[in-house]
């Protein structure tokens, strides 16, 4: 038996978008009127135009690094395979996420974080902020020795359920810091963590195609296992 945890946010015209981004604009391209008269059958396209980084997405070494494979280049290994989500719910948004706190969410997992994992981090952020005024300026993010930590464990992509696996108020940026000298990416607004708490599963979180992406919109899901 296997269950299907969807993990992304909804895509949608007034969504939340830092300032520094490109507003998410969905209009009609052309509708079922306008195509049955020209076409001779009924068919509706709507266009789209959106930041990279916007809704559930990964980024591209190059974002963080200007040597670093843009999102075309990038191994598609490195957005699915064996995956864990860790409870990290109980810690302060004005605080860090550090390696003692990721030790101590796998020790009550029960789990192990082996070499090519994807961890995600169950912030509570999503369920708490989204669409709020706080949604980007208060939410918690990995201390740079606890991202340090899960790069030399071998973990491949690190999610969070919060525009950014960054504290808020980090001006390092440490967990881009260690992803960008260890080379792998970072998986931002994702949603629905709290259901794959504690669990394995298997992670699908594919990007486009874009040439010469910074990063790309995502479809992620988890895939269970259950008895």
């Amino acid at each position: 038996m296997t269950k299907l945890i969807d993990l992304s946010q909804e895509i949608y015209q007034g969504m939340p978008v830092l300032p520094v981004q490109q507003q998410t604009v969905i209009f009609p391209n052309i509708s079922h009127e306008d195509t049955k008269q020209k076409l001779g059958f009924e068919f509706a396209t709507n266009s789209i135009i959106i930041n990279e980084h916007v809704p559930t997405h990964s980024d591209a070494i190059y974002e963080y690094d200007p040597d670093g494979p843009t999102i075309d280049e990038m191994d598609l290994a490195s957005f699915y395979g064996p995956a864990i989500c860790l409870d990290v719910s109980h810690i302060s948004p004005e605080k860090f996420i550090m390696k003692r706190d990721i030790k101590d969410a796998l020790k009550r997992s029960n789990e192990s974080v082996n070499e090519g994992d994807i961890v995600l981090l169950y912030t509570g952020h999503y369920e708490r902020a989204y669409g709020k005024e706080d949604w980007f300026t208060r939410h918690t993010g990995l201390h740079y020795q606890a991202a340090k930590w899960l790069a030399e464990l071998g973990v491949k992509n690190i999610g969070v359920d919060a525009p950014s696996i960054d504290q808020s108020n980090d001006k390092k940026y440490s967990g881009h810091l260690a992803c960008r000298e260890y080379q792998i990416t970072n998986t931002e607004n994702l949603c629905n963590l709290g259901k794959i708490v504690n669990k394995r599963f298997l992670y699908i979180g594919l990007p486009l195609k874009i040439r010469h992406g910074t990063g790309s919109p995502i479809r992620a899901i988890a895939l269970l296992t259950e008895e």
